[in-house]
């Protein structure tokens, strides 16, 4: 995989993940038949993607390495990002929460971002490949945001 490839691989699930299960909804399973459900589900998708790793041995090496030396317990802030992420993918899957899970992730998205920023200006990797440049991961933040806001109204 190349390095932009590697980056964009939330955005695929994100964007994959919608335009299949909203394929499948207009097929006629009716609980993805609407743009929300196939969102929330595609974001739910997203975030499995993006909170295992928190738990695999070489991913969480780097993933504690990103966090910026200001804040305490890095190791403990992984694993709690890790675990939020899953629980808010799982909360994106059940109706009656959906929309609080959205919005949590939204704001769980912005409190990470500082250990994203830090990453690119240190030139950090992960997984062995130089971590997302930080215009790209600006953007792609900025839909994901948008994507879980709009997932939660």
């Amino acid at each position: 995989m190349t390095r932009l490839e590697d980056g964009m691989v939330p955005f695929i699930a994100l964007t994959g993940g919608f335009v299949v299960l909203r394929l499948i909804g207009l097929a006629g399973i009716d609980a993805l038949d609407a743009w929300q459900p196939a969102l929330r589900g595609a974001l739910a998708l997203m975030f499995v993607f993006t909170g295992v790793p928190h738990f695999l041995p070489s991913w969480r090496r780097d993933f504690v390495a990103m966090i910026p030396p200001a804040f305490p317990h890095p190791a403990m802030l992984v694993t709690l990002t890790g675990v939020l992420e899953l629980a808010g993918a799982a909360g994106l899957l059940l109706s009656p929460v959906a929309p609080y899970a959205a919005i949590g992730l939204a704001l769980l998205m912005i409190a990470m971002f500082p250990a994203n920023v830090s990453a690119a200006r240190r030139g950090l990797t992960l997984a062995g490949k130089p971590v997302t440049t930080l215009p790209t991961r600006t953007a792609l933040q900025v839909l994901f945001i948008a994507a879980a806001v709009a997932a939660a109204v």
